[in-house]
């Protein structure tokens, strides 16, 4: 994924930073709990789109 849009991509809901897991395909937001989808290393940042983290899920 392009490391330019990385730096400008934030949150939809809260416009918080995101952290790119590589290995799972997905941009987490910490505040929010929640991780959106990257799919053909296009990021989908829609709100029905992201899953909610589990309990047991931290990331730093």
């Amino acid at each position: 994924m392009d490391k330019k849009l990385l730096e400008i991509l934030v949150c939809p809901m809260c416009k918080g930073p995101l952290l790119h897991l590589k290995d799972k395909h997905e941009l987490i937001c910490k505040g929010d709990r929640v991780a959106y989808p990257i799919r053909d290393d296009i990021p989908v940042m829609l709100e029905q789109e992201a899953r909610e983290l589990a309990a047991e899920e931290e990331y730093k």
